[in-house]
């Protein structure tokens, strides 16, 4: 079945059950600063499952495209894509399980004519220590659909429960989940391999499984003593992968021989005069990359050095790369994926790699390569490793040190991978000058809600730009006016006094002892930045925090504003959270 059929089928399928269909949100989120790209289904819709009332009603249905970057260098298997599909239903406070698991049951078997003998189940096996039981009811649901026992498999929290912070224990007070069940294809075709454990099953990782969809039923919801009570609405959340179902509907554990994707890979046979079957991992790759940068470009993203724009470019230029392998001629990548935004970043990276060539020579007379060399090259001149041993080969060079290549390239990858999550968990658009101002006086902010309202409150969410910041917080019910004014006479009380804003590196286990704030979600290493406002010992406030901030708190002020913080709007934005905006009158 085509990936078309199965769309269109999947969508007609939960209309007819009173579901409203929902046009997919932009690769590009939109006022959400903690992702460069919509990475699933759900992503645009967790206001709503977090107790926003939708417009459009409480059963939905969606084709949501997706990205995720993360998963770039695992393309090159039999499963892996950058760009996909997610079919999505969702409950809002509508129906429950014993509605949701007989339709998906239903769609996969009659719709799709999935063998019922290939599905597999698996259930959440409880979490007794927290109070979490086993989900006995879906398994039942299951069994009397015919799924018999012996496949139906329970798993723990890591792999059948759902929140934005993880596991059970991860997740603050106040955050809302709840378990999941999936349903996994078997390719009987396929022989386990042993290296994976000795008892192939569903969660193995040797490829004779292939999970397509997950149920979450979010009914759940973590009490400040760590307990858990039940959500006053629960939600249904479903994902499944259109381009693994499309693999499950012709029995090919291989997704790439899907009609996603054959088009594609037999015009680069066409191309290069081999065949996919003898060395498919070059084929992926093109395949996936070139689909995925014009998908991207399609949405606004650009090639280019930084951000998303940087993901594009390095999609294009590993498709380039691997093109060459295949012996594709050059400027056939855009006519493949039909964008010209291809065909100008090929010939720019053509340009780039013809002066790494010329660099390459300067090491012919040494006979050797460095690790410090080979990573310019890959750095500057977008060598990869592969294609490094490649010409030094042919050149004349008989050593390259790949132990310390690897190293510098892991160092490199861990440090922009820890900029990326400073940077967009801490939900700041730059480091300007006034988004700095604003990101101190969101801590100010924190602490007066707290001393305001209560300890209960906790930060939810944050975005801050140059004119504005914006904290969403656990709290039950709207600020009165008076509550709002003596929430802004806290910060602005602490902006006259002028304190220091200290930054302090610590052992993780220290800072908590201190009870410093923490990052909603946020998982933190053994030692920690902890930015206080006032000397550590006697501080207004503490928080976990990467920083930038002002030297001191009379910075937030500008020459003759006695009163610069002001609180703008006060909302509502889900179930039990609030948000602030605000500003610092200049």
């Amino acid at each position: 079945m085509t990936v078309n059929e199965i769309r269109s089928k999947y969508l007609d399928f939960f209309k007819a059950r009173g579901h409203t269909i929902i046009p997919g949100a932009s690769l590009v989120p939109e006022n959400d600063p903690t992702t460069l790209f919509t990475g699933s289904g759900m992503q645009p819709l967790l206001p709503y499952l977090l107790g926003k009332e939708h417009p459009m009603g409480a059963r939905l249905t969606d084709s949501q495209k997706c990205f995720r970057a993360m998963d770039i260098e695992e393309v090159g298997d039999n499963r892996h894509t950058t760009f996909f599909e997610m079919l999505g239903n969702w409950s809002l406070d509508d129906y429950f399980k014993r509605e949701q698991l007989p339709w998906l049951w239903e769609f996969l078997t009659q719709e799709v004519g999935l063998s019922e003998e290939r599905l597999w189940i698996t259930c959440f096996e409880g979490d007794g220590r927290l109070g979490l039981p086993k989900d006995i009811e879906s398994a039942e649901i299951w069994k009397s659909l015919g799924v018999p026992e012996e496949r139906i498999r329970f798993y723990g929290p890591e792999k059948n429960w759902w929140s934005r912070s993880g596991t059970p224990e991860q997740m603050p007070a106040g955050e809302p989940g709840g378990p999941d069940s999936e349903i996994f294809y078997e390719f009987t075709q396929a022989k386990h391999n042993p290296k994976f454990g000795p008892e192939c099953h569903p969660n193995c990782d040797c490829g004779r499984f292939l999970e397509i969809g997950n149920s979450v039923f979010m009914e759940y919801i973590k009490n400040s003593d760590g307990s858990f009570g039940k959500l006053p609405k629960r939600n249904i959340d479903f994902g499944g992968g259109l381009e693994r179902i499309a693999a499950a509907s012709i029995d090919s554990p291989d997704v790439f021989l899907t009609d996603a994707f054959m088009p594609v890979i037999q015009k680069i046979e066409q191309l290069s005069g081999k065949t996919y079957h003898a060395d498919p991992r070059p084929f992926r790759i093109v395949a996936d990359h070139t689909r995925a940068a014009r998908e991207l470009s399609a949405a606004g993203v650009l090639p280019g050095n930084v951000e998303r724009g940087y993901v594009v470019r390095r999609l294009i230029r590993r498709a380039v790369r691997y093109g060459d392998t295949l012996g594709l001629p050059s400027g056939t990548l855009a006519e493949i994926a039909d964008s010209p935004e291809i065909a100008q970043e090929e010939g720019r990276f053509r340009k780039t790699l013809e002066r790494g060539m010329k660099e390459l020579g300067r090491f012919v007379d040494k006979g050797s390569l460095s690790a410090k060399d080979a990573f310019q090259l890959f750095t500057t001149y977008g060598f990869p490793l592969e294609l490094i041993l490649e010409e030094t080969g042919e050149r004349g060079i008989k050593q390259v040190d790949i132990d310390g290549f690897k190293e510098l390239l892991k160092h490199h990858q861990e440090l922009s991978r820890a900029g990326s999550e400073q940077k967009f968990k801490g939900g700041l658009a730059d480091a300007s000058e006034n988004t700095t101002r604003l990101h101190t006086a969101h801590h100010l902010l924190l602490k007066a809600l707290q001393m305001v309202l209560g300890p209960h409150v906790k930060q939810r969410g944050s975005n801050i730009t140059q004119e504005r910041l914006r904290i969403d917080f656990s709290h039950g019910e709207k600020l009165t006016q008076e509550q709002i004014a003596k929430v802004e006479k806290i910060v602005n009380d602490k902006i006259k006094e002028d304190l220091p804003v200290v930054r302090t590196e610590m052992r993780l286990e220290d800072a908590e002892a201190l009870e410093a704030e923490q990052e909603f979600g946020a998982k933190y290493p053994e030692r920690v930045s902890v930015y206080s406002v006032g000397p550590l010992e006697n501080a207004f406030s503490i928080e976990f925090c990467g920083g930038p901030h002002t030297l001191r708190t009379g910075k937030l002020s500008a020459p003759g504003v006695d009163v610069p913080f002001k609180i703008q709007k006060e909302e509502a934005v889900a179930a039990g959270i609030r948000r602030i905006k605000a500003v610092l009158i200049k």
